[in-house]
């Protein structure tokens, strides 16, 4: 069993660093121009797109599972409907985005409270980088799917492809055409695009066959449809919580100072590295719980999870060690500007305790969707960003400043992970009655 879970995280894990690798590489490049607005605008436009494109998380997480347990129960007819199902919602809710962008950019800066320099910049961020919707939801909805397919490699293949070209364009847009932020999202752009026409060629080459298994009739089928859109708004929720908790986060650094903003984003940068390391066996326990519910293996099924959760722990752990160990070196890797470093060191603690805190959520996320147990996944985000990060922070803010806000995050993580063991019992274990 640790065979197929490594199999399958490992990739994942490699896939998922890639994307906080360019987060940081973007940080780094524009934490060394001129002007810290840069690095404002840059973390205040990339906090709009999440907002945008974590809302439609579920194409990614919705797709897995169901496809994971198609492919446990050796249904070829299911597997390349529910990707042509994906990849048309993908495009459709990317029109939508584009179509309605003007009001997307009015609402956004009117919420955000940024000094006029580090707002004008992000404006220019974001009407760039919009175009890049289509290929961003649908490349969602392909990566989703190969995870279901059991196959972590062509998405391995899809961030190192993607991110190394933003990468190679963000830095010859700055460093040849002395652009800025805007360098940045145009980057992004066309390293979106590239990637999409690397994913359909990649199923070509190994699913290619899978069409003569679609009824183009049955597309449209009420039941399946009603299903997939059920599955898909609870995640819509859970994600919409989860993007208004980063947001918000995000949106009270600014309101700080904009040197708060840019630890805070250099900060968070560390976080996201653990998030995307561990999401690779949380990655993994999606594809192979979805397997084994689909295929009825129960005594396979626990001991996914169990293992799981001991590497994601474990690697937790590491990540702790490391920060404790080394956070002043990794901090002038994203800066040179002693005083966000020396600042950056004030708030350190909570980057130090959140790895151990966090793994528990992330391994459970992808035990829930793997089952497609998406109600108390959905559940429990209300409870803690309503109930646990707004008032934790709102409560201590007074008192404690940036402070209260990183606690009021560590404290969200947590109870993300307690709410989802506590209804592991009803959701997950009392539905292994399986043969």
């Amino acid at each position: 069993m640790n065979k197929q879970i490594f199999r399958l995280a490992i990739p994942n894990i490699l896939s998922n660093l890639s994307v906080p690798l360019l987060s940081s590489v973007d940080t780094a490049v524009v934490g060394h121009l001129d002007k810290v607005s840069y690095l404002g605008a840059i973390a205040i436009g990339s906090m709009i797109f999440n907002f945008v494109y974590w809302a439609f998380g579920f194409l990614r997480m919705g797709t897995t599972g169901l496809t994971a347990q198609s492919f446990g129960k050796k249904s070829e007819q299911d597997q390349i409907l529910i990707l042509v199902r994906s990849i048309i919602l993908a495009l459709s809710a990317a029109l939508l985005i584009i179509l309605l962008q003007s009001l997307i950019k009015k609402v956004s800066f009117y919420l955000i409270d940024a000094n006029y320099e580090v707002e004008f910049y992000a404006k220019e961020y974001f009407d760039i980088r919009i175009y890049a919707a289509p290929a961003t939801l649908a490349l969602y909805a392909f990566h989703g799917w190969f995870l279901g397919m059991q196959n972590a490699k062509y998405p391995l293949i899809l961030a190192f492809f993607v991110n190394a070209a933003n990468i190679f364009f963000n830095l010859l847009f700055i460093y040849q055409f002395d652009m800025k932020s805007d360098g940045v999202a145009l980057g992004t752009v066309i390293a979106q695009y590239m990637g999409l026409m690397l994913a359909v060629f990649l199923y070509l080459k190994k699913y290619s066959d899978l069409k003569n298994f679609l009824i183009k009739n049955k597309i449209l089928d009420l039941e399946p449809i009603k299903k997939f859109f059920k599955l898909n708004f609870d995640i819509f929720i859970r994600t919409l919580c989860l993007i208004f908790t980063f947001s918000f986060f995000t949106a009270e650094s600014a309101e700080y100072n904009q040197n708060i903003l840019a630890v805070n984003t250099i900060l968070l940068q560390l976080w996201m590295i653990l998030s995307y390391g561990v999401d690779g066996f949380a990655f993994a326990s999606e594809s192979l719980v979805g397997k084994y519910f689909g295929a009825g293996d129960k005594q396979n099924l626990t001991k996914v999870i169990k293992l799981s959760f001991v590497w994601a722990l474990l690697l937790g752990f590491l990540l702790s060690i490391t920060y404790w160990l080394f956070g002043k070196e990794i901090l002038m890797l994203y800066t040179d500007k002693t005083e966000l470093i020396n600042l950056a060191l004030t708030f350190f603690i909570w980057t130090i305790i959140a790895p151990l805190i966090n793994s528990f959520s992330y391994i459970w996320d992808g035990i829930y969707i793997g089952a497609v147990a998406t109600k108390p996944m959905r559940n429990s985000m209300l409870i803690s960003t309503l109930l646990i990060f707004l008032p934790f922070y709102l409560l201590t803010k007074d008192i404690f400043g940036n402070h209260a806000l990183w606690g009021a995050m560590l404290f969200f993580m947590a109870a993300r992970g307690i709410t989802l063991t506590l209804l592991s019992k009803k959701y997950i274990f009392n539905r292994m009655n399986l043969t």
